[in-house]
């Protein structure tokens, strides 16, 4: 599908303005500089009762003024006026339904099963992509036929739409890519070729942080990340989201440690015992570590996160009580 023009999409709600509102990216041509056709790219956006955001997400899919898009919403049963938003959004739509799922990596699993594209993505319902994101992928791929996937620059914003920080891919080995502090990867400016969901995918679907961490690091086994010096999108920064609000931080913690004992036990280990040995005071319990089976560590896992989460009980009561 051709990407609608702003004329063509239904008029914006009453005071918003800019992109992706009032502003389109301009339509590019049927071919590529060369002659060749745009690659299908194919965008999933999972949701779960975001629809204060939803809308703005499928409009900066939607305005790429991209020729060879195939754009799918999987919506988690939201009983918000998400619905509502899809369908006023469906005649451009491949595909979406709304109906209960197990979590946000089952919905981006069932849509990429129905995707048909050359290159994937996922974009969250509370993310978007800027102006020319997808030409800008597009004409990276084509440049760079050995590379698998991409990673490109992405803006955090706040919900008054300030720029708190923006931030660039480094490192883009399997090496790089397990010191995730330092080489942090942009998930919504992440695309992959189709072949290489076949390779790697789909997500697992027992992590609900991590999961775009378990994939690049299958991704960078087999295939070339390539860095693209451009920032391709922005993620909002609010009080809901799960991936910086502090009611999670625990478990986001422990499904790193998850996903590092797949890939590199020793170095899962080590960062397990660095971060809880002096937290917790459990060296009996840690020491435990270095000659455990990458088999039993689930077991591990679910002792600390079970001392993890009576020490946040604890430490929440306790300011409770001061104040």
């Amino acid at each position: 599908m051709r990407c609608p023009t702003l004329s063509e999409l239904p008029p914006p709600p009453p005071g918003k303005t800019g992109w992706p509102w009032t502003e389109e990216s301009p339509q590019l041509p049927d071919t590529m500089p060369n002659g060749r056709p745009w690659p299908k790219i194919s965008i999933v956006t999972p949701n779960y009762n975001y629809g204060k955001f939803l809308e703005e997400t499928i409009r900066s899919v939607l305005l790429q003024g991209y020729p060879n898009l195939e754009y799918i919403i999987i919506d988690g049963g939201s009983t918000d006026n998400s619905v509502e938003i899809i369908k006023k959004y469906e005649p451009w739509l491949a595909y979406w339904v709304s109906e209960p799922d197990k979590g946000q990596s089952n919905a981006i699993n069932k849509g990429f099963s129905k995707a048909t594209g050359d290159i994937y993505a996922w974009l969250n319902s509370d993310d978007k992509y800027l102006v020319y994101t997808l030409r800008t992928i597009a004409e990276w791929a084509q440049a760079n036929p050995d590379s698998g996937a991409f990673a490109g620059g992405a803006q955090r914003i706040n919900e008054k739409d300030q720029v708190v920080f923006e931030r660039y891919p480094t490192g883009l080995s399997f090496e790089e890519i397990l010191n995730w502090n330092h080489h942090y990867l942009p998930q919504a400016s992440c695309f992959f070729r189709s072949t290489i969901w076949i390779k790697c995918g789909p997500l697992d679907e027992t992590l609900h942080f991590q999961m775009d961490y378990d994939l690049w690091l299958k991704i960078a086994k087999v295939s070339k990340f390539t860095k693209i010096p451009k920032i391709l999108s922005r993620d909002l920064l609010h009080k809901e989201a799960k991936t910086v609000s502090h009611k999670f931080e625990i478990d986001r913690m422990i499904e790193r440690w998850i996903v590092l004992m797949r890939h590199n036990p020793n170095k899962a280990k080590t960062e397990i015992y660095k971060t809880l040995a002096w937290q917790l005071k459990a060296k009996s319990l840690l020491g435990k570590i270095n000659s455990i089976k990458p088999t039993k560590t689930i077991k591990l896992i679910t002792r600390i996160t079970s001392r993890l989460r009576q020490n946040e009980i604890k430490k929440n009561t306790n300011s409770r009580d001061r104040f």
